[in-house]
């Protein structure tokens, strides 16, 4: 059924944390009053994440669990989620709130001021963030930010921050026409919300690394910069435009 708004947590190997911020993002809910959804994505979890969520749900009708067809990626996760939310605002996190989930305010009222994404950025403001990442990963930033602004002519502060969120209508725009489906993922959505002409807003939220990440900064580093090249070629080659032109008109 259609709702107000659609929260998506892609999760791998969650277990230690799923619990905690399923609780802070139920809690948001109940004291805002709003009518939403949760939708846990597994992504091929070797842990108990998805018996954990599955607890939850029983308990609480307004979380989902989907389960991807084993472990695909982040990005295969968060479109895997937003294809299958309902909201008339839909948000993804990362599964361990490095944004506390208090700051989906922010970017829910810059989708209400008329903005089509609002994309949460660490940069904007460096004194909202409690915890820095390690020099080495800010490097990989940087350096990855110039990449996206040379090839992809992206010139935005912060494209990796995990804490966006879209009205349906850009959701359904972009996500259909998405292809990578891990860590390059998030220059691929942002292009296609300027090819469409999409208004995107950049917004300062609270931010603080979390330790147990995942990404390894050369050879995820390596990976992200051959997706940013392939996202260039998509381009070209005309991968986007298919289909796309009766998907946006249709909306």
């Amino acid at each position: 059924m259609p709702t107000a708004y659609s929260i998506v947590i892609p999760a791998y190997n969650e277990s230690e944390r799923i619990r905690a911020t399923l609780d802070k993002i139920l809690v948001h809910i109940q004291e805002r009053g709003w009518d939403a959804e949760i939708l846990v994505v597994d992504d091929g979890s070797t842990d108990a994440t998805a018996q954990i969520v599955q607890a939850y749900a029983a308990e609480h009708p307004l979380l989902r669990l989907l389960q991807n067809p084993g472990n695909r990626g982040k990005g295969y996760s968060v479109r895997n989620g937003m294809l299958h939310a309902n909201g008339e605002m839909v948000l993804f996190s990362d599964a361990d709130l490095s944004s506390p989930i208090e700051e989906a305010d922010k970017l829910f009222v810059a989708l209400a001021e008329g903005n089509d994404v609002a994309m949460g950025s660490r940069w904007m403001r460096t004194e909202l963030q409690t915890q820095r990442q390690p020099l080495h990963r800010q490097l990989l930033g940087r350096i990855f930010n110039l990449s996206l602004r040379v090839v992809l002519d992206l010139h935005f502060r912060d494209t990796q921050c995990g804490f966006k969120a879209f009205t349906r209508r850009a959701s359904q725009v972009i996500f259909p026409l998405q292809h990578i489906e891990r860590w390059g993922f998030d220059p691929e959505i942002l292009f296609l919300a300027r090819k469409f002409g999409l208004k995107v807003k950049e917004v300062p939220v609270k931010w603080a690394h979390r330790e147990g990440t995942r990404i390894n900064p050369l050879r995820d580093g390596i990976r992200m910069f051959s997706e940013v090249l392939k996202i260039r070629w998509y381009s070209l080659s005309g991968k986007y435009d298919a289909g796309s032109t009766s998907t946006v008109a249709s909306l």
